[in-house]
């Protein structure tokens, strides 16, 4: 074997690695609302960053002693993260955080400038309308339910 032959064989390996792994990765993301959830989570950071401005020596704090301003933004990133981590309880985490971003308008520098607010909300909204993929045997499931049932109902 010549060293070009081996070459482009260690290079085929790592191309079809590449390949397994951004396949595996994207099926694993396909199966949880990671979109929103990152908007979630991104929301968040940038309300926290928005809050610890310092302007020469006048720091800006919002809140009560500035706690909001730190609390609000470290659950909106919890709850992203959790949002993707468990996709099962996503209906819980999307609310809530739709309900903490609301609250950020008050509690930090008007929902960090409104910018984090928005992403807040919209990845809320992502993650609370985001289903996973039906099976072919639960959409077979169904259906001969639904067909049983109206059997049952005709006379």
């Amino acid at each position: 074997m010549t060293e070009r032959t081996r070459g482009r064989q260690t290079e085929a390996r790592h191309v079809e690695r590449r390949r397994a792994t951004t396949g595996r990765f994207r099926a694993w993301r396909r199966a949880r609302p990671f979109a929103g959830g990152i908007l979630v989570a991104l929301g968040g950071l940038e309300m926290f960053g928005s809050s610890q401005l310092d302007l020469g020596n006048l720091h800006i704090q919002m809140g009560i002693e500035g706690l909001q301003a730190t609390i609000i933004p470290f659950a909106l990133v919890l709850l992203g993260i959790l949002a993707i981590a468990m996709p099962a309880h996503r209906i819980f985490y999307g609310v809530l955080a739709l309900a903490v971003a609301v609250y950020s308008l008050i509690g930090v520098n008007l929902g960090g400038f409104l910018i984090g607010m928005l992403l807040s909300a919209v990845g809320g909204v992502l993650v609370v309308s985001w289903a996973p993929k039906r099976t072919d045997a639960a959409s077979r499931d169904t259906t001969e339910e639904a067909t049983a049932d109206t059997a049952e109902v005709a006379p």
